[in-house]
């Protein structure tokens, strides 16, 4: 069986646009899925990236145009500025990390909820109320947003670790077990492609 480990931002607009297409291709394929968020901004800082309000002004501009095709092309609603980003990301990704170890519920509703909810919603995904709503949809207990704190800390820190060891160097990213590194959500029909023995 496949397996993928999926490094993202929960503050991420390129991993919102990936909606749940990932979850989809790997069931297409009868692949797992490990959800490994990590603070992409250090993500950037030990791989070369820069943050994107330290960028060149030309590269600014291409990001809003980019993201606006990519909305378009998947459906998906973008608020180019949205009202809480960027926020601590810690707490959402701590969630993250709780329902994966408590299961029960979809991780890709999840972690869609919770983009949706900064990059379509306006909310903001640091706030517990935000967390426990979208725990809610994906079928988990809310509670889930107040436990495991100290290894979600521990985990979200080991993520990084891991990420950077591993190549990755922005979000998303999603490695395969034949050793395959995909960036970016647009690398999703790639993905699939690799999975299905074509690439």
């Amino acid at each position: 069986m496949a397996h993928i480990d999926y490094y993202f931002s929960t503050l991420s607009p390129y991993t919102y646009l990936g909606g749940t297409r990932l979850e989809e291709i790997a069931a297409r394929h009868g692949a797992t899925i490990a959800y490994k968020p990590l603070d992409v901004i250090a993500l950037f800082a030990r791989t070369g990236g820069t943050p994107p309000k330290d960028r060149h002004p030309n590269r600014q501009a291409y990001r809003l145009q980019e993201l606006t095709r990519q909305s378009k092309k998947t459906g998906l609603p973008l608020n180019l500025k949205p009202a809480h980003w960027p926020t601590n990301g810690a707490p959402s990704s701590y969630a993250v990390i709780a329902a994966q170890n408590a299961g029960g519920g979809d991780m890709g509703k999840l972690v869609h909820a919770i983009l949706r909810a900064c990059w379509a919603e306006d909310k903001d995904v640091a706030d517990d109320a935000v967390i426990r709503a979208a725990l809610s949809e994906a079928g988990f207990d809310p509670a889930l947003a107040d436990s495991g704190l100290l290894q979600g800390a521990e985990t979200y820190a080991a993520n990084l670790e891991e990420a950077v060891e591993r190549g990755a160097f922005g979000a998303p990213f999603y490695i395969t077990d034949s050793g395959q590194h995909f960036w970016g959500q647009d690398r999703l029909d790639d993905l699939d492609l690799h999975l299905a023995g074509k690439l």
